[in-house]
This record gives structure tokens, C-alpha cells and sequence, in this order.
């Protein structure tokens, strides 16, 4: 008898402000089996909301948006959703990018210079402890 294994699928929830920074993202994890894209977001008020509906494992959140920046949004969502892992995403490179380090409502940060493999692992190393959390 042979036993088919499929491991679960991370769930990620994809937010940036920049229309062609989102859909090349949602491009390059549509490569890799292990991840499921729910959901684009363009600011952080439609990132709290779709976070809300669709429960996502990872949130991978810019930093810098309108309406509602990632700070405040990875708050809000943590409220909401506390076993949702939120991987902040910026090309920050001053003391913004290290209060983000140190703040609870994230659970990782990279800048947008990492490499698509390496953004990849870091989405599904977060995506399995989000799975830890919610069995």
C-alpha cells in the first residue's frame, strides 16, 4: 500500500503598495508547491481585512503604504489573527527597518533585496510554525 503524503500548503498573504512588486511576487511563489497565495493587498486597512477573511498562515507585509502602514497593520492583525505569522518586507535600510526587528506583531523581517529561494524559506519556515501554533 502506498500512502500519499501531501504536506499542507503555506498560505500566503501578499501586501504591497506597488502594483508590480505584488504580482511579481505572487509570480515568483506561484513556483513553488508548498505555497498557496490567497490574497493581494495594496495598503494595510485592505491587508487587516483580507487577513480577517481569509486567515492566512504568513502575511508578507511592506512596510511603507498608504492608508494604513505595515506597523500599524501587522498590529491590527495580530489581534485578529494571533497564530498568523507576519514577515516584514522593506527596503528600509535605517532605524525603521530595526524597530520592525524588535516589534511583537512581527515575526521576521528581509529586505526587498533578498533572493526569491531565500524569501521562499523564510515564508515557509514562518508557515510551519504558524501550523505548530494552530494544531
Amino acid at each position: 500500500m502506498v500512502v500519499s503524503i501531501n504536506p499542507k500548503k503555506v498560505k500566503v498573504l501578499l501586501v504591497d503598495d506597488h502594483e508590480l512588486t505584488l504580482l511579481s511576487l505572487q509570480l515568483a511563489l506561484s513556483n513553488y508547491s508548498e505555497m498557496e497565495v490567497t490574497g493581494l493587498a495594496s495598503n494595510g486597512l485592505e491587508a487587516v481585512e483580507k487577513a480577517r477573511s481569509l486567515h492566512p498562515d504568513v502575511v508578507l507585509l511592506d512596510l511603507q503604504m498608504p492608508v494604513m502602514d505595515g506597523f500599524s497593520a501587522s498590529t491590527q492583525i495580530k489581534q485578529l489573527c494571533p497564530d498568523t505569522k507576519i514577515l516584514a518586507y522593506s527596503s528600509l535600510k535605517d532605524q525603521r527597518a530595526a524597530i520592525a526587528h524588535q516589534m511583537q506583531s512581527f515575526d521576521g523581517f528581509c529586505g526587498k533585496d533578498v533572493s526569491t529561494f531565500d524569501l521562499f524559506c523564510l515564508i515557509k519556515q514562518l508557515g510551519n510554525q504558524a501550523e505548530v501554533h494552530s494544531n
